[in-house]
């Protein structure tokens, strides 16, 4: 199995894991997003300092105006330290607003790039990705994970710098006023370092669990809303919803622990805050009465016994963000870092303007090795030709369609389109020049004018129109509210499946290929609307090459050659009389169609 493969089939679980707390992988590739703006890096270390100097001035400068002013009776020796108290303020102030805005733009700035980098990726992934890909998975990583990266950069690495600065500081602050009593007040720090160590592995497990559990109740949500309708019909709200309340349930649960574990670990911080003040009173008292310290020196080791706590209990709450945009951040790269299954060659072409002729020599194909769903399929068709391709269900009619198109490479043998083998063109110009139109129409949100403009955003208002009016969707177009500016809903829910159909066979044509492919195109249509794409396309597919791929064998009558597949192998071939009167596979089939059997 490729890695590439191996990694899409693990992706189908992603919810369900959790990457390293700390992996200098992804962290150096997380970095080099910020790579970019070293601007506004810059800024963002310079307001970072600015406030974290202030915030450790304000304790000292409160120690000096204690014992140089203040017992030594000379007020007018404080006005400096109010002064410089109040710059201080303003100091943190504008630093900590100009921080958070930089970085705030920071990371929106990362998100942006991050969700283009994955959309532009996402459109070059091949169709065998997208088949072993669950799309809420996808979804999670343009949304979920880059939300977690802006989370990261915006708040979590400046935060958790500018607290490491300020532990730091008070540290280096306290031990220079006086080294006994810090050694004294740090005497709990082993406790704090195992207390957190403790916190941080039930954290990690609490963590996996609420995501395991989020992630269970998205897939349910996900699945029950886009099958509605089957729920419906079958009667299954009551059902489904106690299995959502059980994965719901789990999810609080999930939650609640996790916030018994929150509530236990921040006040036990708060309590070894409150005995190293105490700490500080008693030993500090004692050494105060005893002469051996200020009494600016015990209020400051006060101020920063109070301080020192705060940050140690932030960088414990970023661990959470640093473990997320991990995990976030590895899930982003494996994405942008899988090739494409499907590239162009090197020294591959642009085809040039085709005349349509197609050829099949000796291709076998199939979606896995050793599996083959076409079998030695040879043919060859002539430009201008309508080719009809009929068989039972599984026959590799569709298959054969996605491998003249290229989504898919066959095993062995080739496939020219007039003489240029499809692997050695530019993928680009080949779907230039090759038109799919598939059983379930896909309408883009946008008006019914950018939908059938979709493959040609050159064509005019009069070429729109000339395409809607050539398959027959004029008329229904203009009953629409703003005809041609009608606005359609998610996947054109607000036209019938005969309409959506119309509009894109009106895509496809307007797009002018000279290979056109109707996949099972007239399958999901009422009768009337049939008829009506068949009298256009009399006049349509003259002086192209058509395959018609279709469940409804009277819809391909007037073929110019009839193609019958069965289990990968052709099988039969000739026009619909003569496969009529030889009594073989396709006279079977086309009885069953009359009968109203699906074939």
């Amino acid at each position: 199995m490729s890695k590439s493969y191996a990694v899409q089939q693990a992706q189908a679980h992603d919810d369900e894991v959790l990457g390293k707390a700390y992996d200098p992988r992804i962290a150096r590739r997380l970095l080099g997003l910020l790579r970019p703006y070293p601007r506004q890096l810059a800024l963002t270390m310079l307001f970072m300092g600015a406030t974290a100097l202030a915030t450790l001035a304000v304790p000292y400068l409160i120690k000096q105006a204690i014992d140089r002013a203040i017992a030594a009776g000379d007020l007018e020796k404080l006005w400096p330290y109010i002064g410089g108290l109040a710059l201080a303020g303003v100091i943190t102030w504008l630093g900590t607003g100009l921080r958070v805005y930089v970085t705030f733009w920071l990371g929106l700035q990362v998100t942006h790039d991050v969700r283009v980098r994955l959309f532009r990726q996402l459109q070059r992934l091949s169709l065998r990705f997208y088949n072993d890909t669950p799309l809420g998975g996808l979804m999670s990583r343009v949304q979920n994970d880059v939300d977690v990266l802006n989370e990261l950069v915006s708040q979590g690495v400046a935060n958790a710098l500018s607290d490491l600065l300020t532990v730091v500081g008070i540290v280096v602050l306290m031990f220079a006023m006086d080294v006994e009593l810090s050694l004294i007040t740090f005497t709990i720090l082993p406790v704090m370092v195992l207390l957190t160590a403790w916190w941080r592995v039930r954290a990690r497990e609490s963590y996996r669990a609420v995501r395991r559990a989020i992630g269970r109740v998205n897939a349910a949500l996900q699945e029950n809303v886009s099958g509605v309708r089957v729920v419906q019909a079958f009667g299954r709200e009551e059902r489904n919803l106690e299995q959502f309340d059980t994965l719901n349930c789990a999810h609080l649960q999930a939650n609640i622990r996790s916030g018994l574990l929150s509530a236990f670990f921040y006040p036990a911080v708060d309590l070894l805050g409150a005995i190293g003040m105490a700490i500080v009173v008693l030993f500090g008292g004692l050494q105060l009465a005893a002469g051996a310290i200020s009494a600016g020196v015990l209020v400051a080791f006060l101020l920063y016994v109070t301080r020192f706590f705060d940050p140690i209990r932030d960088l414990a709450q970023r661990y959470n963000t640093l473990q997320s945009a991990m995990a976030a951040g590895e899930r982003i790269f494996e994405v942008l870092d899988l090739e494409p299954e499907l590239q162009d060659a090197p020294g591959a072409v642009d085809l040039p303007p085709l005349r349509g002729e197609v050829r099949f020599d000796h291709v076998t194909f199939g979606y896995e090795e050793g599996a083959s769903v076409l079998k030695d399929i040879n043919l060859h068709v002539s430009p201008g030709e309508t080719i009809a391709i009929v068989g039972e269900t599984g026959a590799g009619k569709s298959s054969l369609m996605s491998i003249l198109s290229r989504f898919y490479d066959v095993q062995q043998g080739r496939i020219t389109v007039d003489g240029y083998d499809v692997r050695m063109v530019t993928q680009t110009s080949l779907r230039r020049q090759v038109a799919v139109v598939l059983q379930d129409p896909f309408l883009f949100s946008g008006s019914v004018a950018e939908n059938i403009r979709y493959g040609r955003l050159d064509a005019s208002d009069e070429e729109v129109e000339a395409a809607a009016r050539a398959v027959g969707a004029h008329e229904f177009i203009m009953r629409l509210p703003d005809g041609y500016n009608t606005q359609l809903g998610e996947r054109g829910s607000r036209l019938s499946v005969g309409q959506r159909q119309l509009i894109s066979f009106a895509r496809a044509l307007l797009a002018d290929p000279r290979i056109l492919v109707l996949d099972e195109a007239t399958a999901s249509v009422d009768t009337e609307t049939e008829l009506m794409i068949q009298n256009a396309l009399r006049h349509l597919l003259k002086g192209r090459t058509a395959f018609v791929i279709a469940h409804r064998l009277s819809t391909i009558k007037e073929a110019d050659r009839i193609i019958v597949l069965d289990r990968g192998r052709m099988i039969e071939e000739g026009r619909h009389e003569e496969l009529l009167a030889r009594g073989g596979q396709y006279a079977r089939l086309y009885r069953m169609s009359l009968h109203g059997i699906d074939a």
